[in-house]
Parts: structure tokens; sequence; C-alpha cells
């Protein structure tokens, strides 16, 4: 197998994932400032969606989005889940994964793409920069939820570390990089960064 790899969150959560599990696998950089994804031979051969990452599986198919790859990845690598060994500890992780991406993770991007990141993905895709304060604001929201809920846990979904933290990590480290830092007021959700920081696989 191979990983299609770039910069920004969504790469980053694939690696961090992998470095958790001790999965090693042949990586490829793409150049996505230089837009290589969005022409061809990546288009037509890696990914019609022009993004990253992509992993490339032995027989030459590709898998996109990030939390399938994860999904995948788990299934061929058992060893220490990251998503959970009963059906129950699966749901509540899933559930907090897909919470935090329409809740945290989209608006905190789109807003970036709409605003600092707009002479990038201008020509790439349709952004709006009439809702980069919106959508900045949206992710602000939802972490004070998300500060106020994580009262009395260690991680986001409870239990055990898993691709939810992972997941929402990538993305808030992306966010204090452009801008949308967490507030220092936000205890609970500080705390909780600190720790996912600290671990090792943080800087993959």
């Amino acid at each position: 197998m191979k990983l299609y790899n770039s910069v920004g969150p969504n790469p980053h959560m694939v690696r961090m994932f992998m470095a958790e599990k001790g999965i090693e696998l042949e990586m490829q950089e793409v150049d996505i400032r230089g837009g290589e994804s969005r022409r061809e031979p990546y288009l037509s051969q890696v990914n019609s969606r022009g993004q990253s990452p992509v992993l490339e599986l032995d027989d030459g198919s590709h898998i996109t989005e990030i939390t399938v790859i994860c999904e995948y990845l788990e299934e061929r690598f058992p060893d220490k889940s990251l998503i959970g060994t009963t059906a129950e500890r699966r749901a509540q992780t899933r559930m907090w994964v897909r919470r935090n991406d329409l809740a945290i993770c989209e608006p905190l991007a789109n807003g970036f793409r709409a605003s600092e990141g707009y002479e990038m993905f201008k020509d790439r895709f349709r952004v709006l920069p009439e809702a980069a304060d919106g959508l900045k604001a949206i992710a602000q929201d939802n972490l004070r939820w998300l500060d106020n809920d994580l009262a009395g846990r260690e991680t986001i979904a409870g239990g055990d570390f898993s691709i939810a933290d992972i997941h929402l990590f990538a993305f808030l480290k992306f966010g204090r990089a452009v801008g949308q830092p967490i507030s220092p007021e936000m205890k609970n959700l500080t705390a909780w960064f600190e720790r996912t920081a600290a671990r090792p696989s943080a800087s993959a």
C-alpha cells in the first residue's frame, strides 16, 4: 500500500492514526500548494476530486476520505483498536467523529478557505468569502459546547484514546496555525489538546 500525502489537517489525521497503530507505509508527497492534485495525471489516476490524502491499495485501487481510510486500516491492522472493540464503543466513537466533523472541523476549514486561504482555493472550487466570519463563528460556538461537554472525561468519546481524538486534534492544531485557536477560557478543551499534543504520534 501507499499513501499520497501532503500538508494540511486531513493527511495529518491519517498519519497520526497510523503512528498510533505502528503502521508504516510508503509515502508519495503531493504538492497541493502548487496545484499538483488539481491536474493530470493525479485527477484521472489517483483522485478525481483533486484532494489528498489517498490510500493506494496493493491491487492499484484507491480509497479516499480520511475516516474511510482509517476505518480500512483499522480492519487491516486490528491490533490496538482506535475505533472500538465492541459495537457500543464503535458507535460512540463514530458518533463523536461525525459530530465534530460537522460542527467544528468543516466550518473551521471552510472559514480558512474563504479568508486566509482564499487565493489558494478560489480557482479550485467555489469559496464564499462573505461567509468566512460566520463559518469561523460557528466553529467557535461549537468548541464552547464541546468544552462544556468534556467536563469529567479525558477523551473526546470517553474511554480509550480514539480516532475521535485524532480527528479533532488534527483540525484544531491546523486552526491554531491559521488564526482560529482554542480560547484560553475553554479549560477542558485546552487540557485535552495539551494531553493529545504530548503524544508522540501528534508530530507524525
